[in-house]
């Protein structure tokens, strides 16, 4: 691990928080951090490390709470990869394409060269070509399974060549992995130790207003994530909200139901709708759609107040939309639109 971590970062001592330096003894009087006496509730900074929250998540996702980071969104987690491992101008990471945009720009804000390798006709990858594409300076490989904007799982017999074979860092973004059938690979980080797996509360568990994701990983990982992160990255308000969600398991399940089921009304009627071309397989809350003219199409959906994403200029996605999955009447609505196109 010392090899693959940037030489900073591996000797860095991190800020010390003032709650860190007392943690496992018991206070009521708080005089240490400069906070205010009034406004209680609010006055107070967060638990820099969401003890209480890691300890609902654990057994929930079947880890323990040293293998679980939390940030604000799953893309403090993806900065993080690139400010722990990567060397500005000198490293480079290698990336399956089209995927999720943030690992392209999280690269190019970090000034670190991201390599693109093209799915196959059915945005499969191939790990040969992944592993081709690597050389001494490949320090991360970032894979999101179901895929966005895809939508489909990436072949498993694929990724666990990679995990063998590749000797930077592996990322598995299953943002999507909820409304999946497969076991999540979150379930592999114990065997392999360059392994992340990230996660959300923003998709299955519906509160991406609150901005809070997951990254899983052995604890080495997990303790350079936490020494370089912000020193209360998530704060209290939605450390409170995740916990008081996590108290109701039935009712998170019971959405990931829905959405799926919708997901199979959908998908067959979309089929039938003259301007659509094809459907593509997916494993989301969302599905890729091949349309007539997805520019002319998307404008047309615009102007009647509805709103899906236009992939038409990315890579391998030529004329397809990306179609939430919403709720019955907003997909009823989206499909009488299309039919009247």
């Amino acid at each position: 691990m010392q090899e693959l971590v940037r030489k900073n970062i591996w000797e860095l001592k991190p800020y010390s928080c003032a709650r860190d330096e007392f943690r496992g003894r018991v206070a009521n009087v708080f005089l240490d951090a400069n906070e205010s006496p009034y406004n209680s509730g609010y006055n107070r900074y967060p638990d820099p490390l969401q003890e209480n929250l890691k300890k609902m998540i654990a057994p929930l996702k079947h880890v323990s709470e040293d293998e679980i980071f939390l940030g604000n969104g799953s893309d403090e987690a993806i900065d993080l990869v690139y400010r722990v491992f990567c060397e500005p101008r000198v490293d480079n990471v290698v990336a399956m394409a089209p995927s999720y945009g943030m690992y392209e720009v999280c690269a190019n804000i970090n000034d670190v060269e991201y390599r693109k390798v093209l799915l196959d006709e059915h945005y499969q990858i191939h790990a040969d070509d992944m592993l081709k594409a690597t050389d001494e300076h490949t320090k991360v490989m970032w894979l999101c399974s179901p895929n966005n904007p895809t939508g489909n799982d990436i072949d498993r017999r694929e990724v666990k060549r990679i995990l063998d074979e590749f000797q930077g860092v592996v990322v598995v973004d299953e943002a999507y992995g909820d409304f999946s059938e497969l076991r999540s690979l979150r379930e592999l980080v114990r065997m392999y130790p360059r392994l992340i797996v990230l996660n959300t509360f923003s998709k299955a568990w519906a509160s991406a207003s609150v901005r809070l994701g997951m990254a899983f990983a052995q604890p080495e990982i997990i303790a350079l994530f936490n020494k370089v992160k912000y020193p209360y990255n998530v704060n209290n308000l939605t450390q409170q909200y995740a916990i008081e969600l996590l108290s109701d398991i039935e009712k998170l399940e019971r959405w990931i139901r829905d959405i799926k089921r919708e997901r199979n009304n959908l998908l067959p009627s979309l089929k039938e709708v003259k301007c659509v071309k094809q459907v593509y397989p997916t494993n989301a809350n969302f599905v890729l759609v091949k349309v007539t003219d997805a520019n002319r199409i998307y404008n047309f959906l615009v102007d009647r107040g509805i709103v899906v994403r236009n992939r038409n200029n990315v890579q391998l996605c030529g004329d397809c939309l990306r179609i939430t999955i919403g709720n019955k009447q907003e997909n009823n609505e989206m499909l009488a639109a299309l039919r009247s196109f």
